[in-house]
């Protein structure tokens, strides 16, 4: 929930305004004043802790606390304090990253604080707190680590601690709610700082003295206001530029809006807006004092717009995590891209919203503005349109995600002829930049989703939609690097489940849930899922699930070393398949049952169920895997003290690898019949069988080169 900032980025001036700057919304940042705050804060970094005066190290980073009302610039004074810190530029990380997202500055590699700067928010554009375990996931893609799928608090704040201890950086925690979301994220590590913003102070970490941010000195409040409208406007009538700032309260966020009012209104003059801010009531008797400054301005500024320019402003308080482009903003208000694009940019121009200037920009609600334009959303707009607004929003969003995985289909796939008879608008002209939508808007896609599950009036849209960015990121990252959004979004799919009631959608999200917590070690967590899934797909009558969750119980018994319960658990899922005819589910659950058998030492049953999987794959017509599980049973025969049967049916398991083309599979059994000779006695035969194998795999390498340099030219 960022502050509009005193190095506001916007807004640019009007284009034909005295000292107009032109594109707008990439003006070169600048920042005015907090000489006196600036030094004080550099003073308490030098300050001897309460550590050090009672002759302790210092155990964690140093804590800078910048406290004042949103809108008040603390989070420019933090971003401007880490930047001379560290000798970065700040100020333009802030603004590509749009808004309230992370952002990370590396460093000079010199200095106090060689490793830069990493930013982060704990509060969302909706007021509500950023969890821990969100804001930990968050420093740690800032750092290039990835983020264990399903972590917890705990486990993830660990991470943090770790990742920070050997780095010498600059920690900005943005709009903290208290002391309990700042503690947790605090590196162990006296060489680390960290520069924490909020209304009030951090009651409950200790030696931390606040910083509190009042409006700007006069001097540098006209000067912002000269930025916005030229130096002539200020110079012909000074002392009512003074007024105007005072009626600001010395707010940067008030004095940018009537900064940009006075620039797209070029023959207005500055009296005029200083007189109609003061005869404006304050919006709410019961609001404090300090915030009412802020709240006028920005009533005179929508209370200025067209009455369509302002009905579109005000559906931006539905935008997810605060962050909108042109096709949110056209699903929203109902109108072409091309319309809502320049809206957007208009709003940038009067300061009321930021941009990251690309070249299909990403706009941003500054956080201070976000709460005034909910209250007057519910206020001017009923409720069924405001639902209406949010449906559009949330089909555009499901149609564009279909887009953007089509287009990472393979040329005339099913899924690239549903979407050609999309609008052209709505299609990516490649992958590469159906791929930088995808990663520039998933922080916005991904709060969709939290808020449209959290709505709970929209449930087969928010369903639709948690489908399509699931299919989207697995095409374009892979499941693998996409686990840790994916974990999040199948928790989201069993939450609306289990609000419908619907067993099938609910037995499919726990399989998803659980099978990530295997592949990242919580077993036990894993099989609670398995049978939770279990018990689901019995509700549902769906076979496939129950078997599957089967299955998956069987894996989890057997990676707990419980084999007996493993292959009781796989013994019930063959039995299921065996039913219902599913020929290849069935040799695979023979292979399954013959390999925990096998860990237990029962070597007559392992036996048995290797040469059923084995006949399975006959049945099946597939060699190569009816070898692996003949390789498997000769294994198992030698475990049981019958090398020359073991030898038989290496050699079976030899030539059907052979029939099937299967050369590595080939090698590796003859090394078996290698070892198995030595054991009986015969090295002359042993040596054959290596020779063999060495053979195959030197003529496998030189047919993988000459494959790789016919492709090369």
């Amino acid at each position: 929930m960022t502050d509009q900032a005193v190095d506001t980025s916007g807004p640019a001036k009007a284009p034909g305004a005295p000292g107009a700057e032109e594109p707008s919304g990439a003006a070169p940042p600048r920042f005015f004043g907090r000489e006196r705050e600036l030094r004080d804060l550099r003073a308490d970094i030098e300050r001897a802790g309460l550590d050090t005066l009672a002759g302790r190290k210092a155990p964690r980073a140093r804590v800078l606390l910048i406290a004042g009302r949103p809108g008040s610039g603390r989070s420019a004074l933090a971003e401007e304090l880490a930047g001379a810190l560290t000798g970065t530029d700040t100020a333009q990380a802030a603004r590509a990253a749009t808004g309230a997202l992370p952002w990370a500055v590396a460093g000079t590699g010199s200095g106090d604080y060689p490793d830069g700067v990493l930013r982060v928010g704990l509060t969302d554009p909706d007021g509500e707190r950023v969890p821990t375990e969100r804001t930990a996931g968050e420093i740690l893609g800032l750092l290039g680590i990835a983020v264990p799928p399903g972590a917890d608090q705990d486990e993830l704040s660990e991470l943090v601690r770790e990742a920070l201890a050997g780095r010498r950086l600059v920690l900005v925690l943005d709009d903290a709610a208290d002391a309990e979301q700042v503690d947790p994220l605090l590196p162990e590590n006296p060489d680390c700082l960290v520069l924490a913003t909020a209304t009030g102070p951090l009651t409950g970490i200790p030696d931390v003295r606040p910083c509190t941010l009042g409006g700007l000195e006069k001097g540098a409040a006209v000067r912002l206001l000269a930025r916005a409208i030229g130096q002539v406007r200020i110079t012909v009538d000074p002392r009512t530029a003074e007024r105007l700032a005072e009626e600001c309260g010395g707010q940067p966020a008030a004095l940018a809006l009537v900064g940009g009012l006075l620039a797209a209104h070029p023959m207005t003059s500055v009296a005029d807006v200083a007189g109609q801010l003061h005869e404006l009531p304050d919006p709410d008797e019961q609001q404090p004092v300090g915030a009412r400054p802020l709240a006028r301005a920005f009533r005179l500024v929508h209370d200025s717009l067209p009455q369509t320019a302002a009905r579109i402003l005000r559906l931006l308080a539905l935008a997810p995590a605060g962050l909108a482009d042109a096709h949110t903003a056209s699903a929203l208000a109902g109108c072409s891209v091309s319309a809502a694009r320049a809206t957007l940019d208009d709003f940038v121009r009067l300061g009321l919203l930021r941009t990251d200037g690309a070249a299909h920009p990403q706009y941003a609600v500054p956080g201070c503005l976000a709460p005034m334009l909910r209250a007057l959303l519910e206020d001017r707009d009923r409720p069924a349109e405001i639902q209406l607004a949010r449906a559009r929003m949330l089909e555009r969003t499901v149609r564009r995600l279909q887009a953007c995985r089509a287009i990472a289909e393979p040329e005339g796939s099913t899924a690239r002829g549903k979407v050609a008879g999309l609008p052209r608008s709505l299609r990516f002209p490649n992958a590469e930049e159906a791929g930088a939508w995808l990663r520039v808007r998933q922080p916005a896609l991904l709060a969709s989703a939290r808020l449209a599950v959290a709505d709970g009036e929209l449930d087969t849209l928010a369903r639709r939609l948690v489908a399509a960015l699931v299919r989207a990121l697995a095409a374009h990252r892979g499941t693998e690097e996409a686990a840790p959004e994916l974990y999040g979004l199948h928790g989201l799919v069993l939450d609306v489940a289990r609000r419908r009631e619907l067993p099938r959608e609910q037995a499919a999200a726990l399989l998803n849930l659980a099978d990530l917590d295997a592949r990242t070690g919580r077993t036990r967590e894993a099989l609670t899922r398995y049978r939770a899934a279990l018990d689901a797909g019995k509700a549902a009558k769906d076979l496939y699930a129950t078997g599957r969750a089967m299955e998956s119980v069987g894996g989890a018994y057997e990676e707990l070393g419980d084999y007996h319960r493993a292959a009781d658990w796989y013994g019930r899922a063959l039995a299921q398949r065996l039913t219902q005819g599913e020929r290849a589910d069935e040799a695979r659950l023979y292979g399954r049952l013959g390999a925990v058998h096998t860990y237990a030492g029962r070597y007559g049953e392992a036996l048995r169920n290797w040469r059923a999987a084995a006949s399975g794959h006959r049945r099946l017509g597939d060699p190569a895997a009816q070898a692996r599980s003949l390789s498997e049973a000769a294994r198992v025969q030698e475990y049981a003290g019958r090398p020359h049967e073991s030898l038989q049916t290496c050699r079976e398991a030899v030539e059907l690898a052979r029939r099937a083309g299967d050369v590595r599979l080939q090698a590796a059994l003859q090394l078996r019949l290698a070892d198995t000779l030595d054991r009986l006695g015969d090295p002359a035969a042993a040596r054959l069988h290596r020779s063999a194998a060495d053979r195959l795999l030197g003529e496998e390498a030189s047919a993988y080169e000459i494959r790789s340099a016919s492709t090369e030219n």
